[in-house]
C-alpha cells in the first residue's frame, strides 16, 4: 500500500569533530565531502552598466522565466540607503522574556509557535500577556484579556493604513510597537512580452508601524513599502529583518531594462510623526549581490528594522536571483538558491548533479547584517526546517532531484537519494562541508524536516520504507544506527519534550485513499530504537491547518497541552476507519461535523484527548480556529468572528466576545471536479462548498 513513512534521521551532539571511519548501513552511506571546491560566494556589481547588461544577457536567455516554487519561509536583513526620520529619537526600553512578566520564573502566557527558540516569526496573533492582538482580514483588533473576559477595546483598518486592497500577512511585537506586515496587489494589465512566458508579479509588501502604548487609541506612526511579495521574517531581540521577493519592472516595461531602476525596486517610506515621504532603491548597484551560477532575475530585499528605533534606522540590501528559502538562527541568516533550470526541461534531460549553494549572514550586530560565508550542499533543499544551526556547524538536509519533478513516466533514470550535510562555520568566509550521510530514501524526495538540538528528523516519501537514525555525534564521520517501519505519514513534526516527538499528518486506507487526519508521538529517547509510543486519528473526512501551517501548533509545555485547530466534515457519517495492519480493532468516527479545536495532552507513552470546542456560529455554521493562546489559566481561542475564553484544564466554555462583521456576501466556494460522473470533457468544473455538518445542525 501506498504511504508516506518517516525517515528519522538523529543527530546527536554535534560538536567536536575527529576523524573517524564511516558506517554503511541500511543503504546510507557515510563520507567526508571534498573540501577542494571553486569558489561560491556572491558577486558584488562593480557598476550599474554592469548589472543592466548581466541581466539584460541572462533575459534573453530565460525569457523571465523563474522555476517552479514551494512554498518557503525565511528571513533577511542588511546596508543603510536613503534619508531617516528623526522625529522621535532614543530607544525604547526593552521588554521582559517573552512570555514571562518581569520578575516572573515561569511563562504566564504562550508565543508563536516557532523554527528556534528566541527567534520570533510574524503571526496572525500576539499577545503581551494582557492584551490580545489578532490580525484578521484588513483589520487589527486589540482584545483586553487580563481580566480573564474578552474585551474589545481597539480597531484598526490596514486600508487607512495603506490604501485599498491591503491584506494583513503577520504580526510583529516589541514592546510598545507593533509592526503589520501587509500586501497590495495591483492587476499589471497586459504585458509586452506575454508571449515570452514573462513572469511578472505586481504584489508591494508595506510595513505598518503601530503605537499601541494604549491598545484602546492604536495609532500608525510610519508605513514602508518594497514593490514585490513578502517572503517571511525573523525578529532577534529589538531587530526584525524581512524577505520580499520582487519581479524588476523591465520584465514588465521592455524599455526599463535599458536602465538599473528596471531591476532594483523602489522603498517608499512614509512617517505620520513628521509628514516626511521619500521614495529610493532599495540598495545600490554596487550593493547588489549575485549568485556565482544564474539564479533567476528576480530581486530579494532584505530590510533589518531596528524595532526600538522605528521603521525609520532601516538597512537594506538586494539579491539577484529567485531564492526558495531562508532560515534564521540566533546568529545568523541564511539564503539558499538554486541553479536556474528551464521548467519547461524534460526531466530526463535535466543534468544531474545539481546542488544548492547557501550564503550565510551574520545578524549579531542589531544595526546590520554581514556577509559571512558561502558552501554547497548537493541537490535542492526542501525548505527551512531542512537547515539547523546549532554549536558552530549547519545541518542541511537535501534531495538530489527538485520537488518540482513529477516522478512519472517522465522521470529520470538515476534514482533520486537524500542527503544530511554538516557544514563548519569555520572563518576565511567559507561554510565547509565536514560530513555527510548520503543514500536515504533512494527514489524518494524529503517531505519534511526537524532539528531539535542536537537531533535531526527527516521524513521522505514511497511506499514502504523505514525510519533511520543517523547518529552525527561525529560530524566528520556520520552513521547509521536504528529503523523502524510506521504507516501514514507526517507532513509537520513538534517537539513535545525530551525524547519525544509529534508527528501530524494523514491516515490511510487499504488502498493508500487518504482517511482523514493523525497524530502520531515518537519515542526517540533511544536513537539505535525509536518507536511508536502512541497513534490516534482526528476522524474520517478531518483535516487540521496544523499539518501545514506551524504557527497553527500550540504546546503549552507546562502541562503537556497541545491544540490543534480541526474540522471534521462529516462526509462518512457512521463510517468507521478500516483496522490496519498495526491495529487489530476500527476506530469510529464522530457521526457529525465539527469546526473547532481539539486539544491532547502528551505524556511518554500515550496521547490522551482533553476536549474539544467550538465558537459561536456565524451564518449558521461554526467559524474556524486560527490560533489557541494561553494566558495565565485560560485558553484563548481566536477566529475571525471572535475570541473565546476556555477553561485550560477542561475547555469548558467560560465567555465569548464576537467581533463586528461586515455584511455577508455571497461566497463562491471554489471549482472542484464535474458534479456528475458523465460530464462532457472540457465542461466548466462545478462549484464546491464543503461545509461542515455542523454548520446544518
Amino acid at each position: 500500500m501506498w504511504g508516506r513513512i518517516l525517515k528519522l534521521v538523529v543527530a546527536l551532539a554535534v560538536a567536536a569533530a575527529p576523524a573517524g571511519a564511516a558506517t554503511a548501513v541500511a543503504g546510507a552511506a557515510t563520507k567526508r565531502p571534498s573540501h577542494h571546491r571553486p569558489s561560491v560566494r556572491p558577486h558584488a556589481f562593480a557598476s550599474c552598466g554592469q548589472l543592466v547588461s548581466y541581466a539584460r544577457r541572462e533575459l534573453h536567455i530565460t525569457k523571465g522565466r523563474p522555476e517552479p516554487q514551494v512554498t518557503a519561509f525565511g528571513v533577511g536583513g542588511p546596508p543603510r540607503v536613503g534619508p531617516v526620520d528623526t522625529a522621535v529619537g532614543g530607544t525604547a526600553a526593552p521588554t521582559a522574556a517573552q512570555g514571562t512578566p518581569s520578575g516572573s520564573s515561569s511563562p504566564s502566557y504562550s508565543t508563536t509557535n516557532t523554527q528556534e527558540p528566541g527567534v520570533d516569526e510574524p503571526d496572525l496573533v500576539k499577545t503581551d500577556g494582557s492584551t490580545i492582538f489578532a490580525l484578521e482580514g484588513n483589520s487589527v483588533r486589540a482584545v483586553d484579556v487580563a481580566s480573564g473576559t474578552p474585551k474589545l477595546v481597539g480597531s484598526l483598518s490596514l486600508t487607512d493604513a495603506a490604501g485599498t486592497g491591503t491584506t494583513g500577512n503577520g504580526l510583529l511585537l516589541r514592546g510598545t510597537k507593533l509592526v503589520v506586515i501587509a500586501s497590495q496587489y495591483q492587476y499589471p494589465g497586459p504585458l509586452p512580452l506575454a508571449a515570452t512566458s514573462v513572469y511578472f508579479d505586481n504584489s508591494r509588501t508595506t510595513l505598518i508601524e503601530i503605537d499601541i502604548s494604549n491598545p484602546a487609541a492604536m495609532k500608525v506612526t510610519r508605513t514602508m513599502s518594497v514593490a514585490g511579495s513578502f517572503v517571511d521574517a525573523r525578529q532577534n531581540g529589538g531587530s526584525a529583518r524581512f524577505v520580499i521577493s520582487s519581479s524588476p519592472q523591465a520584465l514588465a516595461v521592455p524599455a526599463a531594462a535599458r536602465s538599473a531602476s528596471g531591476w532594483i525596486p523602489t522603498r517608499k517610506f512614509h512617517s505620520f510623526l513628521t509628514k516626511r515621504r521619500y521614495t529610493v532603491p532599495v540598495a545600490s548597484c554596487r550593493r547588489v549581490l549575485r549568485p556565482v551560477v544564474f539564479s533567476g532575475l528576480g530581486m530579494v530585499t532584505i530590510l533589518t528594522v531596528d524595532l526600538d528605533r522605528g521603521l525609520y534606522a532601516a538597512d537594506s540590501v538586494a539579491v539577484m536571483a529567485d531564492p526558495r528559502i531562508v532560515y534564521g538562527s540566533q546568529d545568523s541568516l541564511y539564503l539558499a538558491t538554486d541553479k536556474w533550470i528551464d521548467p519547461g526541461t524534460p526531466t530526463q534531460q535535466i543534468p544531474s548533479g545539481e546542488s544548492t549553494v547557501i550564503d550565510r549572514f551574520d545578524v549579531t550586530d542589531p544595526d546590520q547584517t554581514v556577509y559571512g560565508g558561502s558552501g554547497v550542499v548537493p541537490g535542492f533543499v526542501l525548505n527551512q526546517f531542512s537547515l539547523s544551526e546549532n554549536n558552530g556547524y549547519l545541518r542541511v538536509a537535501s534531495t538530489s532531484r527538485p520537488i518540482w519533478w513529477d516522478g512519472g513516466t517522465n522521470a529520470p533514470t538515476v534514482q533520486s537519494q537524500s542527503f544530511v550535510t554538516v557544514l563548519s562555520l569555520g572563518p576565511g568566509r567559507a561554510l565547509t562541508p565536514i560530513g555527510q550521510v548520503s543514500g536515504l530514501g533512494r527514489g524518494e524526495n524529503i517531505y519534511s524536516v526537524r532539528f531539535v538540538a542536537d537531533e535531526g528528523y527527516v521524513t521522505t516519501f514511497r511506499q514502504v520504507d523505514p525510519l533511520y537514525t543517523v547518529d552525527l555525534s561525529r560530524p566528520a564521520a556520520p552513521r547509521v544506527t536504528g529503523s523502524l517501519e510506521i504507516e501514514g505519514y507526517s507532513s509537520y513534526l513538534q517537539p513535545v519534550g525530551d525524547g519525544l516527538l509529534l508527528g501530524i499528518g494523514r491516515d490511510v486506507g487499504n488502498g493508500a485513499e487518504p482517511m482523514g487526519s493523525r497524530l502520531d508521538l515518537f519515542d526517540v529517547s533511544d536513537p539505535h530504537a525509536p518507536k511508536l509510543a502512541a497513534t490516534t486519528s482526528l476522524g474520517l473526512d478531518s483535516s487540521t491547518v496544523a499539518s501545514y501551517d506551524y504557527h497553527a501548533v500550540l504546546f503549552w509545555q507546562a502541562t503537556g497541552l497541545v491544540v490543534l485547530p480541526l474540522q471534521v466534515y462529516g462526509y462518512g457519517n457512521g463510517v468507521v476507519t478500516p483496522p490496519s495492519a498495526k491495529t487489530s480493532t476500527a476506530t469510529p468516527v464522530a457521526p457529525a461535523g465539527f469546526n473547532g479545536a481539539i486539544g491532547f495532552h502528551v505524556s511518554p507513552s500515550a496521547l490522551t484527548e482533553v476536549g474539544k470546542l467550538e465558537q459561536d456560529a456565524v451564518n449558521g455554521s461554526p467559524p474556524s480556529i486560527d490560533r489557541a493562546v494561553v494566558v495565565g489559566k485560560r485558553l484563548f481561542t481566536v477566529s475571525f468572528a471572535g475570541v473565546m475564553a476556555s477553561s485550560l484544564s477542561t475547555f469548558a466554555r467560560q465567555s465569548f466576545l464576537a467581533f463586528p462583521q461586515p455584511p455577508s456576501q455571497p461566497s463562491p466556494c471554489y471549482g472542484g471536479a464535474s458534479a456528475g460522473a458523465g460530464s462532457a470533457a472540457g465542461a466548466a468544473p462545478a462549484i464546491v462548498c464543503p461545509v461542515p455538518v455542523a454548520a446544518a445542525r
